[in-house]
């Protein structure tokens, strides 16, 4: 560590050069600088550096280096497990640079580090295009991207980092390095699911799909037909085309438009079908599940980058998630679903997910570090709640769901979907046989583990 007056005088100098702001923990704006999605995050960097461009990126990680600061990076700030703040270290914030650049004829688009989910959606649709993005608007593209992404496109284009052209990175050293499949080939394998380990992610470049129609069916029941829904849900997207994608889930009836008011509040069901698609072949498909008892329905075409804003979480929340991905959804799984559904903590907005995957997901390039590619359901219990006495009950709810799992999991998980759950949660995110190559890698751009907070691959 750095004595207290190279400490200050480095700080001064970052002060200086940075053309965006510098947050120490004295200045005004400090608190709502490191605030993150996760309410139950409360941490307090040295120094929060808010980039405007990469050339304040290369100033800020050499200022972290030259005093011997572990580094965070931020993007969304969206990890459950808060990776984008640290205590006492620096964290690297990137949410002004959020540009993003559609090349219609290429079908390509350039985003920058710090963009989120809605800045890339609402960038592509004026050209009818997209390409996978997570399923809340709020969550930043890069970290998404490098952690595999996972969203309602990916059973038709794949994966969103299947659809990774490129990468420019800051390096631990404050070097820029570009990463693709011609171009340090073997960084750009370790950034298919990777994460933040080998560096700052100052922009990517992925590859976009026609997308001139999209069309929703949003169904909400109560919550007695979950098991007869589910299965119905499960059959139905079994034998549809990979045009088709959603999810089941239970969740508490919020104040919008699409709930009746006497179910504002109340525990629900919901059964949602996305479609690549017009809405008449959508109805179509719909059809078994809009034949079942239920309370209400948004039925129709729907701008994607609108759908992508319908499940926001509500901010300044409470949050602990996780995942198991499954061998199938056979009934014995749809009942343990259902019951744990049943136990949800109440009042809380948690909700608990089963998500179908299957196939471009399945489809796509094995040659990445990718375990759960092959899993053809997801269980993605989602807590949140807003009272810290509730803490230990929700958390030991979303425990639950994941043990009640273990007798169908394949033992692989996409990390984007869990928190901080150890070194061997890790190695099942990328898989056993790719530990020790990334963590080869690790050793050759960040040997001394500076890009830390994140799912750690330590450097060989």
């Amino acid at each position: 560590m750095a004595s207290p007056s190279k400490a200050g005088a480095a700080l001064a100098a970052l002060r200086e050069d940075l053309v965006g702001d510098v947050f120490a923990p004295s200045d005004p704006g400090y608190d709502d600088a490191r605030a993150v999605f996760n309410a139950m995050i409360d941490r307090r960097p040295a120094v929060i550096a808010q980039c405007v461009d990469e050339d304040d990126v290369v100033r800020a990680v050499r200022f972290g280096r030259d005093l011997d600061l572990n580094i965070a990076v931020r993007g969304g700030g969206h990890s459950v497990a808060g990776s984008a703040v640290n205590d006492g270290g620096l964290v690297v914030d990137l949410r002004h640079m959020r540009a993003v650049s559609v090349d219609p004829a290429a079908e390509a688009v350039r985003v920058a580090g710090g963009a989120t989910m809605s800045d890339l959606d609402r960038a592509c649709q004026p050209h009818a295009l997209a390409t996978t993005g997570g399923r809340a608007s709020t969550t930043g593209v890069g970290g998404f991207v490098l952690g595999g992404g996972s969203g309602w496109l990916d059973r038709w284009c794949g994966l969103a980092v299947d659809n990774l052209l490129g990468v420019e990175l800051v390096t631990a050293e404050g070097e820029r390095v570009h990463a693709s499949a011609d171009e340090n080939p073997e960084l750009f394998w370790g950034l298919h699911g990777g994460g933040g380990n080998f560096g700052v992610a100052t922009a990517l470049t992925l590859k976009l799909h026609e997308l001139p129609e999209f069309s929703i069916a949003l169904v909400l029941y109560l919550p007695e037909f979950a098991p007869e829904v589910t299965r119905t849900y499960r059959d139905l997207i079994t034998t549809a085309p990979d045009e088709a994608s959603g999810a089941v889930l239970y969740l508490t009836g919020p104040p919008e438009e699409f709930v009746p008011p006497h179910l504002v509040g109340t525990r629900l069901f919901g059964a949602l079908l996305t479609y690549v698609g017009a809405e008449e072949d959508m109805r179509k498909l719909a059809e078994p599940l809009l034949a079942l008892p239920h309370e209400s329905e948004v039925v129709g075409a729907m701008p994607y980058a609108d759908v992508q804003c319908m499940l926001d979480d509500p901010p300044g929340m409470r949050n602990y998630w996780s995942a198991e991905y499954l061998t199938g959804a056979p009934d014995a799984y749809v009942d343990t679903f259902c019951a744990r559904g049943e136990s949800i903590p109440s009042p809380t907005p948690t909700i608990h997910v089963l998500l179908p995957l299957g196939g471009a997901i399945a489809a796509g390039p094995h040659e990445y570090p990718v375990p759960y590619r092959d899993a053809p359901w997801a269980v993605h219990p989602f807590g949140i709640w807003e009272d810290p006495a509730d803490d230990e009950r929700c958390i030991q709810w979303v425990r639950d769901v994941r043990a009640e799992a273990q007798p169908w999991s394949t033992g692989a998980v996409y990390l984007n979907f869990i928190g901080d759950e150890g070194a061997e949660r890790v190695v099942a995110g990328v898989g056993t046989g790719n530990t020790r190559r990334m963590a080869d890698l690790k050793r050759r751009y960040d040997p001394d583990n500076v890009f830390r907070f994140n799912h750690n691959i330590r450097p060989a």
